[in-house]
Formats: C-alpha cells, structure tokens, sequence
C-alpha cells in the first residue's frame, strides 16, 4: 500500500480514506484524482505530493 504526502505542509492522501472534504471517495487511487486536486491544508498541486510506501495496516480503525 502507498500513501502520498505532501511536501509543503506533510498532509497524508490515504486512498482508504479518500478527501471526503473534496468528494474524493475512500477507495480513490491517487492516480484517479483529477490532475487540477490540490492539497485540502495548503493547496499544493498534485506534483507536491510524494508517493510513500507503508506497510498494510489493514486492521486499523477509521473513526
């Protein structure tokens, strides 16, 4: 699994979680997000972002 994070303000997109804020639904690659999406805390374009391997913590809770 891979998260992206930006590189101006550390903001994670989990494709788990999506960015309900912008109608990204849980689920979304990143990949998928349209190319003009910018960052939900500091407005970073998608180039900002980079892509960050994590382990699969599947069993975590999404409260």
């Amino acid at each position: 699994m891979v998260k992206h994070i930006c590189q101006l303000c550390g903001y994670e997109y989990d494709p788990r979680r999506g960015d309900a804020e912008n109608d990204i639904e849980a689920g979304t690659d990143f990949e998928d997000i349209a190319p003009d999406w910018t960052c939900p805390l500091c407005g970073a374009g998608k180039d900002d972002f980079d892509c960050v391997p994590v382990e699969d913590d599947s069993d975590e809770d999404f409260e």
